[in-house]
C-alpha cells in the first residue's frame, strides 16, 4: 500500500486578502516546529513558479519567525482587482487555497 502524498495543508493554514489588483497571502504552520520547513519550501521562486501565468507582476516574501508563517504580497494577481475582473471569483482566498496543494518534500 503506498502512502498518500502530503501537501502544505498538512502542515498549515492560509490567510489571504485582496486589494485592488494586489494579492496577499500568508502561510502559517499548524504546529511551529514545521516553520523552518516553511521557510525552506516557500521561498519567491516556488511560489512565483506555482501562479505562473496568474500572478503577472512581483512578488515580495515576508518572514514572520514569531509567528511561524510565511507572508507574500503578490503584485498584479487579480485580473485587474476583485471588481474589475471577468473571474467568476479572483480574491486572493482562491489564490492561498490553491498554495495549500503544494507538495511536501518526501
Amino acid at each position: 500500500m503506498t502512502t498518500p502524498r502530503r501537501i502544505l495543508q498538512d502542515i498549515a493554514l492560509a490567510r489571504s486578502g485582496d486589494k485592488g489588483n494586489r494579492a496577499t497571502l500568508s502561510v502559517i504552520a499548524l504546529d511551529p516546529s514545521d516553520f523552518p520547513l516553511l521557510e525552506r519550501l516557500l521561498t519567491t521562486e516556488r511560489v512565483q513558479a506555482h501562479f505562473a501565468g496568474v500572478v503577472h507582476g512581483g512578488l515580495q516574501r515576508f518572514v514572520l519567525p514569531q509567528l511561524a508563517a510565511v507572508h507574500f504580497v503578490m503584485h498584479d494577481a487579480l485580473a485587474g482587482g476583485v471588481t474589475r475582473s471577468l473571474a467568476l471569483d479572483a480574491h486572493g482566498k482562491t489564490l492561498s487555497s490553491a498554495l495549500l496543494d503544494l507538495p511536501l518534500p518526501d
